[in-house]
């Protein structure tokens, strides 16, 4: 091994170590967003009202999937049989739509098996790992970085989207030029009628047992 990979390796395992240990649990980042809504507040570097609305928005969608959102029968079958044990590092922030359809799903997949241990960090607090872990250049979020916790090695990604959300986001970029609001409402409308059953899908993938 060379001492430049030697380096970057030793810089991933360290940033990982020190989120993991500055991380919450998916029921104190529920609590979080609950308290934030309340102060009129939001996390990240960006304070403005439009982060702060965001964030109230976000605490509305995430009760309601909390709720809702359904892992199929067979899913749950497959999710039950992953036997390594491994840690589900998800970086985030209050303010993120894309988070707030994604992270439920995740939690719902991550309580099935006790073998996978969900964490959460904050982007913005953490940016030496969101560094490590960019989409196209960009700090896009949510991030999960899955973890072995027998070598500490990372065993794949997923996010900021389900695949098909992605695809849905490529395809208006080609077409337009850019995201609009037009195009934000279509997308929230994507992920309400989809019930989160795609990021299922995708987190199965990533487990090795779709």
């Amino acid at each position: 091994m060379d001492t430049l990979t030697h380096n970057l390796e030793t810089q991933l395992e360290s940033s990982i170590t020190n989120s993991i240990k500055n991380s919450m649990t998916y029921a104190a980042y529920r609590a979080l967003m609950g308290q934030l809504t309340e102060s009129h507040s939001t996390t990240g570097l960006d304070k403005s009202e439009a982060m702060v609305a965001y964030t109230a928005l976000n605490e509305q969608r995430m009760k309601r999937w909390d709720k809702t959102l359904k892992v199929p029968v067979d899913a749950q079958e497959k999710i039950a049989a992953f036997k390594e044990r491994v840690t589900w590092l998800v970086l985030t922030e209050s303010w993120c739509g894309d988070a707030a359809h994604v992270i439920p799903a995740i939690n719902k997949v991550a309580e099935l098996n006790p073998n996978i241990d969900l964490k959460l960090v904050l982007r913005d607090d953490h940016d030496d790992l969101m560094q490590q872990f960019l989409t196209n250049g960009g700090k896009s979020i949510p991030k999960l970085i899955m973890i072995d916790n027998a070598s500490g090695t990372v065993r794949g990604t997923f996010g900021p989207r389900p695949a098909e959300a992605t695809q849905l986001v490529e395809s208006y970029k080609r077409d337009h030029g850019a995201i609009t609001e037009e195009f934000k409402e279509i997308l929230q409308g994507w992920y309400n009628k989809d019930k989160g059953q795609h990021t299922i899908i995708d987190l199965l993938q990533l487990l090795g047992v779709s």
